[in-house]
């Protein structure tokens, strides 16, 4: 489970018949703190690359937003490749199965039926097996 802001604009690709893919960057920040000694411990800002499938992605298509607030849940991928220098390349995404908007809506936005609203998606992603990006 993560929740934080989107550091910004998604990414939306389509792929394999018209799938829609979304990636976006997502900041967590955990508060700094004092230590009993008087040490002054800063906050500390983890960015966190985060991928998304199907309704999800036409979710964050359509509302999601730089600076927007989101809760995710999903499971971390690890994965590499071998860059042009032919050297191995590691990376992780977050790969989110449920998400939530928790950011407000704008002022002057106008209502959308309910079952347009965006405050909650789920996806399944069985198939999510294969680089989107």
């Amino acid at each position: 489970m993560l929740i934080g802001n989107v550091g910004k604009e998604p990414e939306v690709r389509y792929v394999d018949q018209g799938q829609p893919v979304a990636r976006l960057s997502l900041a967590t920040t955990e508060r700094g703190y004092t230590l009993q000694n008087g040490t002054q411990v800063p906050d500390r800002t983890e960015w966190h690359s985060v991928i998304l499938w199907r309704k999800l992605a036409e979710v964050v298509e359509h509302y999601v937003h730089k600076g927007d607030k989101l809760y995710i849940e999903g499971r971390i991928h690890y994965a590499s490749y071998d860059d042009k220098q032919g050297k191995r390349q590691y990376y992780t995404e977050i790969w989110a199965d449920n998400m939530e908007m928790l950011s407000p809506r704008p002022v002057g936005q106008p209502e959308t039926s309910p079952a347009a609203q965006p405050s909650a998606a789920t996806s399944t992603s069985d198939d999510n097996n294969a680089m989107p990006f």
